[in-house]
């Protein structure tokens, strides 16, 4: 079988969204499954779907309209503000749109009287990580405006936190979220149908917290796929962490001085080499390189250790044993890596099915 490649484990990965499903459904908080880590899949929405997610979630239309073309059968929200030059996209393909300015939502409103269509809206509030949100006062002036829009529909507010400056998710600043909510409610005299706390970094507040107040949604992608939590990437019980693993083959292995040895400079992507000498050692390399995977973020099933990474090579101390050329090693990934391989076409996706049925393996892309 080709390398390097992600395994994609579809049972596992059913198991983790299950379970997620299950126990924020005891709280009361829905899931919407984010998709935009595996390109829109069909295979692996639909393993989303088995496990009892009723909406999907994406940052891209690109991968909204792949799984609309492969009859994905879900609710689709558009989880990045959208651009302006997509607007008609937007509203042909997904039925909700997570916004922030006026302008875009004024825009939607008009793709959507042309396309004889509505088009769900949830207000993006900002809680204090500084990506996306209008500011809690400015809030009630935008529903104001929005209101007075043809063929948009108010669906409800939603925020984001931990994704730019690591600010966790906790009592206060959902609670805020709850509290702006019934606020809205009050004032324009709607009932919300949604109030999306997050993502998969508002698990452990969810989990641990005695009031969960009005949030009755979560977006989750990487704790259903990678089976652990963001803030601390600690695995969560009952999950799967390798649903999801890198195979990549070995190109060349040799014994040779740890230290580099000659001037040196700035590598081919701007850092200093800072190396400590530990002798001879057995350097392996694989083929696969920062083009297709971060690099930081694998963490090998075998014991070696990785030394660094050019654009095309993956570099690894094998301890003292030499790997013969073709040897395949196994890596689990964090959230940056799978991203990045997911995204590269020179990366093979072999997606194991829940099934006795042939495993699926796509080069580009996920057909």
């Amino acid at each position: 079988m080709t390398a390097p490649r992600l395994q994609i484990d579809l049972n596992k990965i059913r198991r983790n969204a299950r379970v997620l499903v299950e126990r924020l459904g005891r709280r009361g908080i829905s899931v919407t499954g984010v998709t935009k880590a595996i390109l829109g899949s069909p295979d692996i929405a639909g393993a989303l779907l088995a496990a009892g997610v009723q909406t999907l979630g994406d940052s891209r239309i690109e991968n909204i309209e792949a799984m609309r073309h492969a009859n994905v059968p879900a609710l689709m929200t558009l989880i990045r503000s959208p651009m302006l030059s997509q607007v008609e996209r937007v509203v042909k393909s997904a039925d909700v749109s997570f916004n922030t300015e006026l302008d875009v939502i004024r825009a939607l409103s008009t793709a959507a009287c042309g396309a004889d269509r509505k088009h769900g809206i949830v207000l993006m509030v900002e809680l204090g990580d500084l990506r996306e949100g209008i500011l809690p006062d400015d809030v009630e002036s935008t529903v104001r405006e929005m209101l007075r829009l043809p063929n948009v529909v108010f669906k409800g507010l939603g925020t984001n936190l931990a994704c730019r400056c690591g600010v966790s998710p906790d009592t206060k600043n959902m609670a805020e979220l709850s509290a702006l909510a019934d606020s809205i409610e009050a004032k324009f005299g709607l009932n919300l149908d949604i109030i999306s706390g997050g993502n998969s970094a508002n698990l452990n507040w969810a989990f641990n917290s005695s009031d969960t107040g009005r949030i009755n949604d979560l977006r989750l992608g990487e704790a259903i796929l990678l089976g652990c939590e963001p803030l601390h990437r600690q695995p969560i019980d009952g999950l799967f962490t390798d649903a999801i693993t890198l195979v990549a083959e070995v190109i060349e292995s040799t014994f040779k001085p740890s230290l580099p040895w000659g001037e040196t400079a700035q590598n081919a992507f701007g850092d200093n080499s800072s190396i400590t000498d530990r002798g001879q050692v057995a350097q392996t390399i694989l083929a696969i390189g920062r083009q297709d995977v971060d690099p930081s973020g694998l963490h090998p099933e075998l014991n070696v250790q990785i030394l660094g990474a050019s654009s095309d090579h993956l570099v690894v101390d094998s301890g003292n044993k030499l790997l013969p050329a073709g040897t395949e090693l196994t890596f689990h990934l964090n959230y940056s890596s799978l991203l990045s391989t997911m995204t590269s076409p020179f990366v093979t996706k072999v997606i194991k099915v829940p099934t006795d049925a042939p495993v699926r393996s796509t080069a580009n892309n996920f057909d």
